[in-house]
Order: structure tokens, then C-alpha cells, then sequence
């Protein structure tokens, strides 16, 4: 079976509405209940953790007689699992919908299985229905599912000959307006920027997402890493967002926490010991270079030891995108072989790998 014109429609719509959740622990997601005339009769997204799914906010909105004969439209299979709330493919059978239309399949191990279960109750099922859009949408939570952690970007700034900064420490500014500007608009991207106490205390820097002399409406999380106190005084306790402190430097717990706290993408421009750390334990998925055509010399380079002994044991790159920027040019690059698996980061409890991950 495939989805009527009207079905298309109100996935369209659908997908619009799902953007007005939240990011977070739970993907965003949005439904479209209509009439057995094609009639839009109410719509639902999820608020987060916590709320109703979006299937049962839109069946809340109608009595039993309007949903009896309905059609359901989800961005994302209906969920087969109890958290906090009931299974949403169970709610639906029992409001008396005749016929469910969804783009994405669900991929927790227990969560999903919806479709199964109402087509086993007689519901007609149609899936895939505008899938690349759907997955585009919630591309973050989807590979933060995958992955068991959120998804890294490895940031640094060079001159040609590889280098950070000056013999002197002094790093301001290396790259031109452009590639700063560029920079503050992937941190605006980014659910977390994370630096480490060197950088705190060496630079001082605000950690904020700036366009122009404003900020931007969307604020990473700041994230500070190592033992030594970050002083009262610093600027990124002044961040519109409360700060992240972690005395430890075991990054996959640290990744861990800021999963279970609904963060899915992270940013990393705290400098070459931190940068080198993640690189070392294997925790990139993105590496963004910012090359300016200027040599300094000298020891301050831009990445330390990160693993490599021999050639042979050289971390090779895909390289996605060579992006001049002003004077300045941008290489956007990947590990040749990302860990997939979770078991670098320990597995968060109560299946929070699933479509009801804090509601358990």
C-alpha cells in the first residue's frame, strides 16, 4: 500500500509540527489525525521527555465517536513499548483508528515493533512515507542511537605549518573573520561546546555562539573538562546556559552524561590536549581544520600525541568538503573507520536507547 495525496499532505504537516518539540532525549515528532473524509481533525507533537507522545496529544484532542474510522499520520512508527506512558500503537487500536501512515520505522529494540502490533489488530499500515525527510529531521537522535553516545565534532584552528599559536601562547587571531564567523554558526548548530580548564584559564573565552555582535538564538551547552577550578570570575559562567563542570578526564563517561542529559551533538574546540584526547580514544566523528595561509614555527602545535607511533599507525580521513572561507580554507573530514558500537560508553539504563528513553 502506498500513501493517497492527502496522506502526503498531512506528513508535510506532520513533519512541520514535529520541529516545535524540543531536541533532547526523545526525538522530535509529529501526527496528523484525519477524518475517513480526509479531514485534518487535530495534530500532536511530543514536548518531551516525559509527555505524550505525539500520536496520543493528537487522540486527546477528539472524543471516541470523532476517532472512531480515523487515519493516524506519524513522522515516526508508533512506539511499542511502556515507559511512562502506554504503547502509542496500542492507544491507537483502542481509539478505534482504521489506518496508520508513518515515515520512519522505530529502531529501538523495544520500543519498536508497533507496526506489527496493529497490523496484527487489523490496522491497515502503510510505512516510509516521506522517510528521507522524516530522517533528516532527526538525523542527531538517530545517530546518537547508534552510536550509544552523542555524535563528536573535533574543531581546531592552524597556520600552515600546523600550528595553534605563537611560542608565547598567543593564538588571537590565526584565522580571518570568515572562518571565525563560520565557526560560531556550527557552534550554534551544536547542543554542547566543550573545552578544557587550559583553555578556561589560558583564554577566558565566553563559549557563546555569536552572530555578529549578538548572540544567537540557540546557545550550546558550555562544557568544561579537568580537574583544576575554573575561577569564580571566568566568562562562561556568565553563559546564557548554567555551565557543565567534570573533574575526571574519562571522556566516554563524560559523553555518557551528557547523553543521558539529552545533548546529541557535541563540539570540541577546547585545544590541542583535549582535541588529541578525543582523536586518541577513537571518540570523533567529524574533524574541522581551519587552515590559514601563515607560518609561525615553533612548538605549539595544533594536535599532541594522539596514538601514532608509526606511519603505519596513521589516523587516515575521509575528507568531506574543502571550503575556501575568505583568505582561509575549511577541511571538513572523518575517520576512515568510526566506532559503531556502544561499548565504549556504558548503556544507559532502563532501554533509554528507545523512543521512550527518560520515560522508562
Amino acid at each position: 500500500m502506498t500513501a493517497t495525496a492527502v496522506e502526503r499532505a498531512a506528513m508535510t504537516h506532520a513533519l512541520e509540527i514535529a520541529r516545535r518539540g524540543p531536541r533532547g532525549l526523545n526525538p522530535q515528532v509529529g501526527a496528523v489525525i484525519l477524518s475517513p473524509a480526509g479531514d485534518v481533525l487535530a495534530e500532536g507533537w511530543h514536548r518531551g521527555a516525559g509527555t505524550p507522545h505525539a500520536e496520543v496529544d493528537a487522540l486527546s484532542k477528539l472524543t471516541a465517536e470523532q476517532l472512531r474510522g480515523t487515519t493516524a499520520v506519524v513522522t515516526l512508527e508508533p512506539c511499542n513499548h511502556t515507559g511512562r506512558t502506554g504503547p502509542c500503537a496500542q492507544a491507537l487500536i483502542d481509539a478505534g483508528v482504521v489506518r496508520v501512515v508513518y515515515a520512519l520505522d522505530d529502531p529501538g529494540a523495544v520500543s519498536g515493533g508497533g507496526a506489527g502490533r496493529m497490523r496484527a489488530a487489523g490496522v491497515d499500515v502503510v510505512s516510509g512515507e516521506q522517510a528521507a525527510a522524516a530522517q533528516a529531521l532527526i538525523h542527531d537522535w538517530l545517530m546518537v542511537q547508534r552510536l550509544g553516545r552523542p555524535q563528536v565534532t573535533v574543531k581546531w584552528a592552524q597556520s600552515l605549518d600546523g600550528r595553534a599559536a605563537a611560542a608565547d601562547g598567543s593564538s588571537q587571531w590565526i584565522t580571518g573573520p570568515t572562518a571565525r564567523a563560520d565557526v560560531h554558526q556550527r557552534r550554534a548548530a551544536a547542543d554542547a561546546i566543550v573545552v578544557g580548564t587550559g583553555t578556561v584559564l589560558a583564554d577566558d573565552p565566553a563559549l557563546t555562539a555569536r552572530d555578529g555582535d549578538a548572540l544567537f538564538a540557540h546557545q550550546p551547552v558550555p562544557v568544561v573538562i579537568g580537574a583544576r577550578e575554573t575561577p569564580a570570575d571566568a566568562a562562561v559562567r556568565r553563559h546564557p546556559r548554567e555551565p557543565l563542570f567534570y573533574a575526571e578526564h574519562d571522556l566516554a563517561e563524560v559523553l555518557a552524561d551528557l547523553r543521558d542529559r539529552g545533548i546529541q551533538r557535541v563540539f570540541i574546540e577546547g585545544g590541542p590536549t583535549l582535541a588529541s584526547a578525543f582523536l586518541a580514544a577513537g571518540l570523533a566523528d567529524e574533524v574541522l581544520t581551519y587552515v590559514a595561509p601563515v607560518l609561525i614555527g615553533g612548538p605549539k602545535l595544533a594536535l599532541t600525541d594522539i596514538g601514532v607511533a608509526s606511519i603505519g599507525d596513521a589516523a587516515r580521513l575521509v575528507v568531506d568538503a574543502w571550503q575556501p572561507l575568505g583568505v582561509d580554507m575549511l577541511v571538513i573530514a572523518r575517520p576512515t573507520s568510526i566506532a559503531t558500537s556502544t561499548s565504549a560508553v556504558p548503556a544507559p539504563a532502563d532501554e533509554k536507547t528507545s523512543r521512550n528513553e527518560g520515560e522508562a
